[in-house]
């Protein structure tokens, strides 16, 4: 008797658990919440500790850090891609307009409303600009997208210009572009955008996160910006986090956060009286980061 009562207090349990998971109770206008994650890879290697963030619905928020910060593993642990790498969330929930999505397979996790643009900029490159974009369109098969295609264009001229290119032929502006223009045609709630700058000419970044801010006003798109390019995302942004060693040390408004001091030294290369810094005045003086 003992026995059955133990499974039927343990069933009662779990229960009561998949009701907690199943109605997540959030704030108004949050879009996106990372409670507590922890990510794992290979059932060794710890790499997120503790990740809790919070994105509202049709803002732009920035992930900050350095190499290793554990910035793009955030993104793929929304985005469900840890798999393809042999890691997965351990710890804590991600919950996605009330419902947790933790550890659901990436094309669960897609069908949602969750695009990610990786890191690299890898399209097909033995298919065209408009047959890479035509791809985008494989989570909503059948329905039109001659408009989606036109509003791309619109976004992004020089694509129009070379649509008939084979994408292996594009330069590393046009492929930005591209894979952007990818995601879009997919009609992303929440796009996920990972080191878009990265290797682009100043001019050409400044063109793609004007861009990035039009999709935003325009089309209503939630964004979560991964950059290294800290002067940038903040102009862009309206919130921001700073990772480090997998945590998350700091938050703010992006106002707030471009005029905190350690900022400024740290990421936008900015002495306290807000003048560029000049690092043969300091040889060898290291500031010590304040939240470490």
């Amino acid at each position: 008797m003992a026995h059955y009562s133990f499974q039927f207090q343990t069933l009662a349990i779990l229960v009561l658990r998949v009701g907690v998971r199943q109605e997540v109770v959030m704030k108004d206008g949050i879009l996106l919440q990372l409670n507590n994650i922890s990510v794992v890879y290979s059932d060794v290697i710890q790499v997120l500790k503790g990740v809790s963030l919070s994105v509202e619905e049709k803002h732009i928020v920035s992930l900050l850090g350095s190499n290793g910060a554990g910035k793009t593993t955030t993104l793929k642990a929304i985005s469900g891609l840890l798999k393809t790498e042999n890691g997965k969330v351990t710890d804590g929930d991600i919950v996605y307009r009330k419902k947790s999505i933790q550890n659901s397979p990436p094309e669960t996790i897609t069908r949602q409303g969750i695009i990610q643009v990786l890191e690299g900029r890898q399209p097909f490159k033995y298919l065209t600009i408009e047959e890479n974009l035509r791809v985008g369109t494989a989570t909503r098969w059948g329905k039109p997208y001659k408009k989606d295609m036109e509003l791309i264009y619109d976004y992004f001229p020089p694509l129009k210009e070379r649509r008939k290119t084979l994408a292996g032929y594009c330069s590393g502006g046009e492929l930005q572009m591209l894979v952007m223009g990818r995601a879009l045609m997919a009609h992303p709630q929440l796009l996920l955008l990972d080191e878009p700058s990265l290797g682009l000419a100043p001019l050409v970044v400044m063109e793609i996160f004007q861009i990035i801010e039009r999709i935003n006003k325009e089309q209503g798109t939630t964004i979560i910006l991964v950059e290294q390019n800290a002067r940038m995302a903040l102009q862009i942004a309206d919130y921001g986090y700073i990772m480090e060693n997998g945590k998350i040390v700091m938050e703010g408004v992006s106002a707030d956060l471009k005029e905190n001091p350690d900022i400024k030294e740290f990421y936008l290369g900015m002495g306290t009286s807000g003048d560029a810094k000049s690092y043969r005045d300091v040889k060898s003086y290291k500031r010590r980061k304040r939240w470490l």
